[in-house]
Formats: C-alpha cells, sequence, structure tokens
C-alpha cells in the first residue's frame, strides 16, 4: 500500500518559559475519514535516525470512502538530541526528515 503523506517536520523546542520537547508531526492522507493515523516509536532502534512507525488505525463505523488529509504528530517531553528520523509503514521508509528545527 502506498501511503501519501506531506508537510513533514522534526523540531526541538527549547524556549523559554516551557518543558523541552521534541516532536515530528506531518499530514497522512487516509482513504476515509475514519482511519486515524499515529506514530510511534519504532520498536527496531538499528538506524543512525529516529525510527518512528506509522499506524492507521480504523474504526468500525461507516464511513464514506473518500480521502482525507489527517494531522499526525509524535511527541516526547525531554531535551531529546536527534539529528535525523525516518518515517515506515509497514517496515518501509516512506519519509526522511535530515533537518531537525531547533527553536530556543
Amino acid at each position: 500500500m502506498n501511503v501519501k503523506s506531506k508537510n513533514w517536520t522534526a523540531q526541538i523546542d527549547r524556549m523559554p518559559g516551557t518543558k523541552p520537547n521534541f516532536r515530528v508531526y506531518g499530514t497522512v492522507t487516509v482513504a476515509h475519514p475514519g482511519i486515524t493515523p499515529k506514530l510511534v516509536k519504532s520498536p527496531v532502534q538499528d538506524t543512525p535516525y529516529l525510527p518512528l512507525e506509522l499506524i492507521l488505525e480504523s474504526n468500525d463505523g461507516i464511513n464514506i470512502q473518500v480521502e482525507t488529509d489527517k494531522f499526525v504528530e509524535y511527541k516526547v517531553e525531554g531535551d531529546y538530541p536527534v539529528s535525523a528520523v525516518g518515517i515506515h509503514y509497514k517496515g518501509q521508509l516512506i519519509q526522511h526528515i535530515d533537518e531537525v528545527l531547533v527553536t530556543q
């Protein structure tokens, strides 16, 4: 299955007055509005970048079959030292982010 996605950003947020955090976010096109995309840390951490796994969860309801763009985010607190991120879907790399935005 080919997954369409766009606008991926990886960010280390160190802004004063807030807790430091790391997040990756983007937009995933899903087959219908009943599908919810989620990003989780991949159980396999054998790459030089942070591997994240895209999971598509579907509800059991009746949904109109129309492609829908959905926002997806992975976020952890702390000063997370990451220089690159890979987004995987069913074992395949679908997006590589090699520029991590640092806000201070």
